[in-house]
């Protein structure tokens, strides 16, 4: 998927959000941001390992906020089925 895809599609923004959506079983694509800190993506990145989501790293934090027209950097993005 690219980013593209990501700016029309129905997506949540954060990892708290990007999380809870992974664990309710709502979401196909993450995408985590490639210069976000490991620790904060990390248990994200293994949760959707475990869930079989397809993970796009390719951007970065502000790719990822301006693609979502938020103001601020986003560690992740995942989009809603």
């Amino acid at each position: 998927m690219t980013l593209e895809t990501l700016k029309n599609a129905k997506r949540v923004i954060g990892i708290k959000q990007v999380t809870k959506a992974v664990n309710k079983g709502l979401t196909t694509c993450v995408f985590l941001a490639a210069d976000a800190d490991e620790r904060v993506v990390g248990p994200l990145r293994q949760l959707c390992e475990e869930k079989q989501i397809m993970i796009e790293e390719s951007a970065t934090m502000t790719e990822l906020g301006n693609t979502c027209s938020i103001e601020v950097g986003a560690a992740a993005v995942g989009i809603l089925q």
